[in-house]
Parts: C-alpha cells; structure tokens; sequence
C-alpha cells in the first residue's frame, strides 16, 4: 500500500483508466463481433454501418490513448479486407449483366522536352530603413552646484 500522497492519488487515477480502457475495448470488441455477424449473414447494409462504426471507434481509441497506433490500424486493415470479399462476391454478378466490357484504346507515349536547368538567383535583401523617433517626453538638464 502507498505511503506518499502522490502514489495513494497515482493509484486512484491508474484505476479509474483501467476501468475506463476495459469498457472501452470491450466496446471496440462487441463491434466487431457485430460486422463479423453482418458479414456472415451477406447483408451488406448493417455490414457497412458497423464497419463504420467500428473504424470510427478505432480511431478514438487510438486519439484517447487505449490502443496503439498501429494495433488499430491492423485491425481496421482486416476489417476493410473482409468487407472487400464480400463486395466482389455480391456485385460481380451484378455488374456483369448491366454492363459491356470495355474495348482497350491505344495510348501514345508522348515524350516532354526535358526541363531547362534553373540558374540561382542571388538574394537581394530589403531592409526598411529605420527611422528614429523623438521621445515625446523632454528631459530637463539639471546642473549641479558645487560648494565653494
């Protein structure tokens, strides 16, 4: 047990963000669980929201210090990979019946005339000219008496 005013209050605070980060994470978790059902389910709406949301939730973890960056950033990366299967399995089938391939055009590689080397251009400094202004107050010359 602490002894010292500051670790009895340091000991306090730690308890407080311990609480506040397992709520947190836990939170982050129930998210995810949620897209991972949506997911499952090929509904593409609610996958969406909740993938939303759980980026969202990420990010704030990560702004409020639960999680480090790159632990939130590995985690939102395999969210959007999942989201993407699951995208290209749906519209596929979709755009195939809507849609004509595309005839490829022929591009012409145009070559740029290089670039003309730009000559240094000495700096020319402009200083303003400092102008002295009179005090508005005037001083009174005192002269001193000497004793004869």
């Amino acid at each position: 047990m602490p002894r010292l005013k500051s670790a009895i209050k340091r000991v306090k605070t730690s308890e407080k963000s311990h609480l506040r980060n397992i709520s947190f994470k836990s939170k982050i978790k129930t998210n995810i669980k949620k897209y991972d059902l949506a997911l499952s389910e090929k509904n593409e709406n609610e996958t969406i929201k909740y993938f939303k949301d759980s980026v969202s939730i990420l990010d704030k973890a990560v702004n409020k210090g639960i999680l480090p960056k790159g632990t939130a950033s590995r985690k939102k990366s395999r969210l959007a990979k999942k989201l993407n299967v699951l995208i290209k399995t749906i519209q596929p089938s979709e755009v195939k019946k809507t849609t004509k391939p595309l005839k490829k055009t022929e591009t012409k590689k145009i070559s740029k005339p290089a670039k003309k080397p730009k000559t240094k251009k000495t700096a020319i400094s402009k200083k303003k000219p400092v102008i002295k202004k009179a005090s508005k107050t005037t001083k009174k010359t005192e002269t001193k008496k000497t004793k004869p």
